[in-house]
């Protein structure tokens, strides 16, 4: 069976979008660690649209400022703009939109309670391997982040880039996808190559054959649509919603990370493990909690106890500083 996974970089404007959230969270965190906060972020053209509640003692006045930081962190700085020009996003034109307003009262009352911010499910998966995730996903990460790396270092390329990897039933990469600028038509294939470690039987750079137009003027960008590269790819079902543009009380990042902690602690020698949590908001008990196992065919299926309190849950993995910007940039995998 052939197996396929996608990766994309924070210069893809999805991606983009998390990480504006995520930077501007982080900030939020500092004001005041316990900050109630959920905003999603659209960015078409130069226009970052912000939309969502927040609950603390913060100021953002400066969600302009902090906006273009967040951009530069990611690479679209002025001098990216001075290469790229009328083709990328240009931070001197770049408007914002400020719909924010404040969480229910309803809902945090129940947070406050050291409840779930939230109901849901989540997953967390590991198998054996490199990275301990699926070959095809590890590798179309790698080399996504390869070429990203090597965007940043150059005035060619460009940041909004999306790798694809195809493996087969041995392992082997049947067919390996790529997208990223250029202003000029470059061979990149002993790049891939290399990173990858092997000869893809097929290797596709740039398939409708021209790509110069990218970021928010190629594409609108909005939170949360990445979810399949965010988590497992199509090796386990995908938990909760987006976990880039809320505080940890929200559960949609805390619960799939700790769900992927649990899947490493019950992982041994098995094949493969997944682990399913759901929430209930307002509450802090899980309505479920179990982990399945496969090893060479026999499944196995085992209820987890699990009696802590979001606030311990929250501290354990510490998500009551500023990390988010960290967690986006790297990926859920990559922390634990």
């Amino acid at each position: 069976m052939l197996k396929t996974a996608e990766a994309v970089s924070l210069g893809h404007p999805d991606k983009t979008a998390d990480y504006i959230s995520s930077y501007i969270l982080d900030r939020a965190i500092e004001q005041d660690s316990s900050v109630k906060y959920a905003v999603e972020v659209m960015i078409k053209d130069n226009t970052v649209i912000f939309g969502g509640e927040i609950k603390g003692n913060v100021n953002l006045s400066n969600l302009h400022n902090l906006t273009l930081k967040a951009l530069a962190e990611i690479g679209y700085s002025e001098d990216y703009a001075k290469i790229w020009g009328e083709y990328a996003l240009q931070p001197s034109k770049i408007k914002t939109i400020n719909l924010i307003g404040l969480q229910s009262s309803e809902i945090n009352q129940g947070v406050e309670q050291n409840g779930w911010g939230d109901q849901g499910v989540f997953v967390g998966y590991a198998c054996q391997g490199v990275g301990l995730i699926n070959r095809e996903l590890y590798l179309a990460r790698r080399l996504n982040s390869a070429l990203y790396q090597k965007a940043l270092k150059t005035k060619n390329l460009g940041l909004d880039i999306k790798t694809q990897i195809t493996i087969d039933e041995r392992g082997n990469i049947k067919t390996a996808v790529v997208a990223i600028p250029m202003l000029v038509q470059e061979n990149l294939e002993a790049f891939i190559i290399e990173v990858l470690g092997q000869n893809p039987k097929s290797l596709i750079v740039n398939g409708t054959g021209q790509y110069t137009y990218h970021s928010s003027i190629a594409d609108c960008g909005i939170t949360g649509r990445k979810l399949a590269c965010d988590f497992y790819s199509t090796a386990c079902p995908v938990g909760g919603g987006s976990p880039w543009t809320k505080d940890a009380s929200k559960a949609d990042l805390t619960l799939n990370l700790y769900a992927r902690k649990l899947a490493l602690e019950n992982l041994k020698d098995n094949d493969e493990c997944f682990v399913y949590l759901s929430s209930c908001i307002g509450r802090a008990e899980l309505p479920s909690a179990t982990f399945k196992t496969i090893k060479n065919g026999i499944v196995q299926e085992t209820e987890l106890s699990f009696n802590k309190k979001p606030s311990e849950v929250i501290a354990e993995l510490e998500l009551n500083k500023p990390v988010f910007a960290e967690l986006c940039r790297n990926g859920l995998l990559t922390n634990l």
